[in-house]
């Protein structure tokens, strides 16, 4: 038998797909504006094709770009229920330091573990860490709210 609370926490999972590529959307809008913005999803695919990003296939790096955005929207979830967990209830206190994680994690796993990898010419490279760091909190300050509302409803 399901549990309300089980149902719950599975909707709240649903929510941070939908949240996901909500945010994913949002940084979409703001990518093109910076120097480098669009760059990313070039880099992971250049990555993965083991090519320049500027000659790296277009549609992969679309794909692995919405498929992470979809994904770290449940990421995010499993961070606040952890936060929960520590903190003890749902607060802004929990929903905040889940978002400051997922912030430090995005960055890092960008900046210190594909970057390096990548084929880009070594003087964009502050750039596009700058951008990233930038799209990344675009991505949270539409995930963070969204999922935390759902969160409150859900789990109060």
């Amino acid at each position: 038998m399901v549990t309300y609370e089980a149902l719950s926490v599975s909707l709240l999972f649903l929510a941070g797909v939908g949240a996901g590529v909500l945010a994913t959307l949002a940084m979409d809008l703001v990518m093109p504006w910076l120097p480098e913005g669009t760059t990313s999803p070039s880099i992971a695919a250049g990555v993965l094709t083991e090519s320049q990003p500027d000659t790296a296939p277009a549609r992969l790096g679309t794909v692995v770009h919405y498929l992470a955005g979809l994904l770290t929207g449940p990421l995010f979830v499993w961070l606040l229920l952890v936060g929960h967990g520590l903190v003890g209830e749902l607060s802004v206190l929990a929903v905040v330091l889940a978002g400051a994680v997922l912030y430090v994690l995005m960055v890092a796993f960008f900046a210190v573990v594909v970057l390096p990898q990548s084929l880009v010419a070594p003087s964009r490279v502050g750039t596009i860490r700058r951008d990233w760091a930038l799209s990344a909190l675009i991505y949270l300050l539409v995930l963070v709210p969204l999922v935390g509302v759902v969160a409150s409803v859900l789990l109060s």
